[in-house]
């Protein structure tokens, strides 16, 4: 079956009221971050179980569908892409990690990154030079920033914690609360493995914090403690 057949498919359950939902929710409006975004209206778990069924599907159609105009199935390539890259042999990893970085305008919104950058830009960069995710920190769109911070998911799983905090430190003045999020949230990820690491982060940098980005980071915290970081009054 090729990108058209699936899409065929596909489109058959879409819903408009969960689209039009959907576009409120993911900011399409004018100005907004994903100003427009087009959806369908299909439910994630629809999405995964094409993904069970056409995991195999070649690279050139899986571009067909991240190129798309519809947010779900630019969202089923790169779950496709997600699901191919831990099984795939080194050269086809090469390419479907040179694939995503080549296709970054199309991963535009905050979910499509969150479900494919740890899974294929962290893996491939695990066993290799990080030096990638500080360009795209440096990137000035926005996704990019996001992928970069959300790949570090990959290290983090495996108790590696460095490029978290590193990147986290050069995204704190980031003006974009996607990224407060992003940042707050890896962080909350390294705590969870390791609080002494995080706090050794927040006792240096709370200060400097957007308040999004340290509320996300000590979620997990008793309040007590949580208290303490928002009102600077821990000891120190």
């Amino acid at each position: 079956m090729n990108a058209a057949e699936i899409q065929r498919e596909f489109r058959r359950h879409g819903d408009s009221a969960a689209a039009a939902h959907a576009q409120g929710f993911f900011k399409t409006g004018p100005g907004q971050y994903a100003e427009g975004d087009v959806f369908l209206g299909i439910r994630v778990p629809v999405i995964r179980t094409f993904v069970k069924t056409h995991r195999t599907l070649g690279l050139e159609e899986v571009k067909e569908l991240v190129r798309s105009t519809y947010h779900e199935e630019r969202m089923l390539g790169l779950l496709i892409l997600a699901e191919q890259y831990p099984k795939a042999e080194a050269k086809s990893r090469e390419l479907i990690y040179k694939f995503y970085l080549n296709h970054t305008d199309h991963i535009n919104n905050w979910d499509l990154v969150d479900c494919s950058a740890g899974k294929v830009v962290g893996a491939h960069l695990f066993e290799r030079k990080r030096d990638p995710l500080d360009k795209l920190v440096r990137s000035t769109s926005l996704w990019e920033r996001r992928i970069a911070i959300v790949a570090t998911s990959y290290f983090i799983m495996r108790h590696q914690f460095d490029d978290t905090l590193r990147l986290s430190e050069r995204l704190l003045p980031d003006k974009h609360d996607l990224i407060h999020k992003a940042v707050g949230w890896m962080l909350r990820e390294v705590g969870k493995r390791d609080e002494a690491v995080l706090e050794g982060f927040l006792r240096e940098h709370h200060a400097a914090m957007p308040r999004t980005a340290l509320r996300y980071a000590i979620e997990r915290m008793p309040e007590a403690k949580r208290k303490s970081y928002l009102h600077g009054t821990f000891e120190s």
